[in-house]
């Protein structure tokens, strides 16, 4: 049924602000620890801060590491699981580079696994570490990319073995109610290009605790050739939300509903036809009725826009790619869709900033999408960040989680500095981490994105990764629950 714009203004009109908050993460400003000057310190704040020397959320500065890694608050260490070209498959190969998304999952006796996207686009001999060519776990043998599975063992020992290879700048993804993990290709290449015997674009299963399950890969073309970035799965109704990561013109949202009578489950999705359900991209409106044609127009955190889903006439990108098959017009566009995470009864998405190619520059949008309501309501603003080489302002939000303790956790992949930064649910901000990994001259230092950020299924370990050259971080510490 189609939420017409008079049904949405209707809405709006008797529900006020209500529909501006729904959710459960606040507008996030620019500066750490941001916030309005209005806001009171509250008394348990306060003798918090008279006990440890901090005030507000977080906790409290980030001490510069010895070992030029990863510059932590006081209480907090990390460790080292993989790093490119240093730690070793069981097969014996080098851990492959370019680590990305990353979901974690409960093992078998204590231990916990990790699914860790590879982002290796090219041919193979573009990398000196792609990810090895596992005998039947292959797609196309002429790609770089694809997936690793880590087990983290109670006594501290690591294992690392190829999950799915053969596939293509496998970028972020999103993990399944029923223990899965879905490895997004972001990337159009076709057979032919660039090298590449197979088309990629697609969205691919692997099970972190069945490496037989994983053997002769098959996409799951129902969802879609186009540059994936990132899925989550509405547990409740069993959509799937994916994300794109393209411009000229901007990428798109999608939504996929599965056909009646499907039942998900392990494996279930490389069975369905390649036309199975049906893959439809968002048309946005205001309050007002007006239509809103991307999604940078929102200027203020609390912006609601209504949400019809328009059906994408060809899904596998045929002949024209899948966000060039609509006219002006016709659907809502946003300038790099990355992260997604699943939360508070709804789809928290990423658009990671936007400059010329966009109607308004940003360097970072969160939005929350409420499957019921149909609404999206921007959770998250950050203005443009004039000195990124400067550390304490954040900027390019990327892969993001929702965090045990409260509120997100957000990888950034801006310019300069980089960080893992927290916002409360009131949207104070606080920053976790800093790359301290200079790939650069000190004159002109270069540092990497993180990547991949996600807690262990007990909440007490926070991983995430440097993406070059590719270090998996395990960080623990004080964790406490934030106050707003």
């Amino acid at each position: 049924m189609s939420l017409t714009r008079r049904d949405f203004a209707g809405r709006s009109a008797l529900t006020g602000a209500g529909v501006a908050l729904a959710g459960s993460v606040g507008a996030l400003a620019t500066a750490p620890g941001a916030l309005a000057a209005t806001d009171v310190e509250s008394a348990d704040e306060s003798e918090d801060a008279r006990h440890h020397g901090h005030h507000g959320p977080g906790y409290g500065p980030l001490i510069p590491d010895p070992e030029g890694l990863l510059a932590l608050p006081a209480g907090f260490s990390y460790r080292v699981l993989t790093h490119s070209g240093r730690t070793r498959l069981e097969s014996g190969e080098f851990t492959p580079s370019n680590h990305d998304g990353t979901a974690t999952f409960r093992g078998p006796r204590g231990t916990t696994l990790l699914v860790n996207n590879h982002e290796l686009g090219g041919p193979r001999s573009k990398w000196k570490h792609p990810v090895p060519l596992a005998e039947g776990l292959v797609y196309d043998p002429a790609a770089s990319g694809g997936c690793t599975v880590v087990e983290v063992r109670p006594d501290g020992r690591v294992a690392e073995w190829v999950g799915i290879a053969g596939t293509a700048t496998n970028c972020a993804g999103g993990s399944t109610p029923w223990g899965t993990w879905l490895t997004c290709e972001e990337t159009e290449d076709r057979a032919g290009r660039n090298g590449m015997t197979k088309d990629h674009g697609y969205v691919f299963e692997v099970d972190p605790l069945d490496r037989r399950a994983n053997r002769a890969p098959k996409p799951i073309k129902a969802l879609g050739r186009y540059a994936h970035e990132a899925v989550v799965v509405d547990p409740k109704r069993g959509h799937l939300y994916l994300t794109e990561d393209a411009s000229g013109p901007n990428g798109l949202l999608y939504r996929w509903t599965p056909p009646h009578g499907f039942a998900h489950g392990r494996g279930r999705l490389r069975t369905l036809a390649d036309d199975a359900g049906v893959l439809k991209a968002p048309k946005c409106f205001d309050s007002g009725g007006r239509f809103v044609d991307d999604l940078s127009r929102a200027t203020k955190t609390g912006t609601v826009y209504g949400v019809d889903w328009i059906e994408v006439p060809d899904r596998d990108a045929r002949t024209v790619p899948v966000r060039e098959q609509f006219d002006d017009g016709d659907i809502t566009r946003a300038r790099k869709l990355e992260g997604m995470w699943w939360g508070d009864g709804g789809v928290y998405i990423v658009a990671s900033f936007a400059r010329g190619e966009s109607p308004v520059p940003h360097d970072g949008q969160v939005w929350f999408y409420h499957p019921g309501r149909r609404t999206l309501t921007l959770k998250v603003l950050l203005g443009v960040n004039r000195d990124p080489g400067k550390d304490g302002a954040f900027d390019g939000p990327d892969n993001i989680t929702v965090s045990p303790y409260g509120g997100l956790v957000i990888a950034e992949d801006g310019d300069g500095v980089q960080h893992l930064f927290g916002a409360t649910e009131r949207g104070r901000t606080y920053p976790i981490a800093r790359n301290e990994l200079n790939a650069g001259t000190e004159e002109k230092p270069e540092y990497s994105e993180f990547t991949g950020v996600t807690f262990s299924p007990d909440g007490r370990t926070l991983y995430a990764n440097i993406q070059t050259p590719g270090i998996m971080l395990a960080i623990t510490g004080p964790w406490k629950r934030q106050r707003n």
